[in-house]
């Protein structure tokens, strides 16, 4: 399942998803979107929606959320309008003892069952960003629920480049979890307007990114055409990736993602490899610790 349902032009003007690609003359002139504002995109469309993740592959945490019908919503106090998201717990399809579920929408929800409000666009991201922030909480009526979404963004901390799990599988969740929300906060960064990701997207017709972890087979990519991207988990099977990076482990992987090593030092370390055009290769790699840095803040 694609981590970012849809394919859109990358934004700078208030066109809709289906119009043309921006001309090289509108791209000269777009202006740098609003850092925070960037930031808090990046957070509610990319980190946020791997909670679903969480709940998938780390079964004490399913379990505390086995039987949870709930609304949470996030909201941060802007001018002209609020910004928000929220997630929903449980489907109604499932069985009350099934496995736990949880989705992402972006937005406001009628009658959410607990609501954290921040003051700023800059508290409700450097809450993500693991600060110490304390939101307006509405719903302490529900301390249980209140308490295990905590816990649930608290794992997402996993993904932070200080941590550094030695349990197996939590070494191969935050692989994991790292590679599905940074492709998914690249296609938001170009979606976002950032002028460089937007003039580099613009200028290339269709082609994959791909990551790939093995023997463990966790992937993702990044899809581009024309100013346009999608996020999206697994190996993309309609294309030929125009560059892959092969990580030979998940050591070697996190090695890369914590910064013990630079990028061209895992590639020479065996860490790495990379399939395709050297240059746009380095691109995506730039690219990527922009986003990083964008969300470490």
């Amino acid at each position: 399942m694609a981590a970012d349902s849809t394919v859109t032009s990358a934004p700078a003007t208030s066109a809709p998803a289906t119009a043309a690609p921006l001309t090289p003359a509108a791209v000269a002139q777009l202006a740098p979107p609003d850092r925070q504002e960037l930031r808090a995109r990046l957070f509610l469309r990319a980190a946020l929606p791997v909670t679903k993740v969480v709940l998938a592959d780390d079964p004490a945490m399913n379990k505390r959320f086995q039987g949870v019908r709930a609304k949470v919503q996030f909201v941060a106090k802007t001018k002209p309008e609020p910004l928000g998201a929220y997630l929903v717990f449980g489907d109604p399809a499932d069985a009350e003892q099934g496995p736990a579920s949880v989705r992402t929408e972006q937005g406001f929800c009628e009658k959410p069952d607990v609501t954290f409000t921040f003051g700023s666009v800059q508290k409700l991201n450097d809450f993500f960003a693991g600060k110490t922030v304390l939101p307006g909480i509405k719903g302490l009526g529900k301390p249980g629920l209140v308490a295990k979404v905590v816990q649930l963004l608290l794992s997402l901390k996993l993904m932070m480049p200080d941590a550094q799990p030695k349990d197996a599988d939590k070494r191969r969740l935050k692989v994991k979890l790292t590679l599905y929300m940074i492709t998914t906060a690249l296609s938001q960064y170009n979606k976002g307007g950032d002028p460089d990701m937007v003039r580099w997207t613009t200028m290339q017709p269709e082609r994959i990114y791909q990551m790939l972890v093995e023997p463990d087979n966790i992937a993702a990519y990044l899809r581009i055409s024309a100013g346009r991207s999608k996020a999206g988990r697994g190996v993309y099977e309609r294309r030929r990736p125009f560059v892959l990076m092969r990580f030979k482990s998940v050591d070697g992987a996190l090695a890369v993602m914590n910064k013990e090593v630079g990028f061209i030092e895992g590639v020479a370390k065996g860490f790495v490899s990379v399939e395709g055009s050297p240059e746009y290769a380095a691109n995506f790699s730039d690219f990527m610790m922009r986003v990083q840095g964008l969300l470490t803040g």
